[in-house]
């Protein structure tokens, strides 16, 4: 088939491209390398059936890109690290969620394509319900510095099933619950990747709140495996669908675990926790089990060790 991905440098997307290059499919990846990186992709760029268009996901689909008829569309396109969004980007993640939802739609409903939007656990905002359930509708604070990345989220989740209901576009809905691996950005401010360069570097490990918070951290090769069987789901089947890694720990076991796994000589410090931090996160993955027959194979003790063998080599410490 041929496949488009937006976002295809990025941390997800490039796993994603290598997939399904691995699948003998054709792969076009549209990025502006924003948040991503054209290193994640750049034993690719020499395969026949992989296509890099540098370009940004609110600017229309033109002639000019000479795309072929497309099959299926993933749109991951979207910085999705708080210190990112919070930061001098909040506009630009807004737009990029909301018009390159459009955008993407749109080539879908020309090209009939099928199409899967990368939506998120932060969908929930603070919640109320726990574990979280495709059902619940969230507590999201319109106003906040997280609800650029909220609202447009859940904008871009209205947008699908508006153009599934009016034009009949084939969609997929997938709600991301935090995901980690190897191609993390070191300084992308997430959790993961804050806590391994922290302790390879004996640097002190910086917990926010009281470090009792709870998130469900899902390796990266699960969720992709969980994102292609949802894209190759039966017609009609549109989610929305949890998928992340059921597994709870605080923010402060998570901690620990990296200091324990790199023998680091770190101290945990404690901050002020930043404004409308969810205090729990956890999916129920019961419609993934049942309607997709999926479920997280890696652990948390397994995929930190793969996680930390990639921040070893990435800052020269091996």
């Amino acid at each position: 088939m041929n496949i488009l991905i937006t976002g295809g440098t990025g941390f997800l997307g490039s796993f994603l491209c290598e997939r399904l290059i691995g699948e003998n499919h054709t792969v076009f990846c549209l990025d502006n390398n924003y948040t991503g990186a054209s290193e994640n992709v750049q034993s690719l760029l020499s395969r026949k059936n992989f296509s890099f268009i540098e370009r940004d996901v609110v600017e229309p689909i033109s002639d000019d890109l000479r795309l072929p008829k497309i099959d299926q569309i993933y749109n991951l396109a979207c910085p999705a690290s708080p210190p990112q969004y919070q930061g001098k980007a909040a506009i630009k993640t807004t737009k990029t969620s909301v018009i390159g939802a459009i955008n993407m739609l749109e080539l879908a409903k020309k090209d009939g394509a099928t199409i899967l939007q990368a939506s998120t656990s932060e969908i929930y905002g603070e919640p109320l319900e726990h574990p979280q359930k495709e059902s619940y509708r969230g507590n999201v604070n319109p106003i906040g510095v997280r609800a650029c990345y909220d609202e447009g989220k859940r904008c871009a989740e209205s947008l699908f099933f508006d153009y599934y209901r009016e034009e009949s576009v084939d969609i997929k809905v997938v709600r991301i619950f935090n995901t980690y691996g190897p191609r993390m950005n070191p300084r992308d401010g997430r959790v993961v990747s804050n806590f391994i360069v922290q302790a390879l570097k004996n640097e002190d490990i910086t917990t926010y709140g009281d470090g009792k918070q709870t998130r469900s951290f899902c390796y990266v090769d699960d969720l992709i495996e969980v994102m292609i069987r949802m894209m190759n789901s039966p017609k009609g089947f549109a989610g929305p669908v949890n998928i992340g890694n059921p597994g709870e720990f605080t923010i402060l076991d998570l901690a620990q675990k990296t200091i324990a796994k790199t023998n680091s000589k770190s101290k945990i410090v404690f901050r002020p926790l930043p404004s409308d931090d969810p205090t729990q996160r956890k999916p129920d993955i019961s419609l993934a089990r049942e309607k997709l027959g999926w479920s997280p194979q890696i652990a948390l003790d397994e995929g930190l060790d793969k996680t930390i063998a990639y921040f070893k080599q990435k800052l020269g410490l091996n």
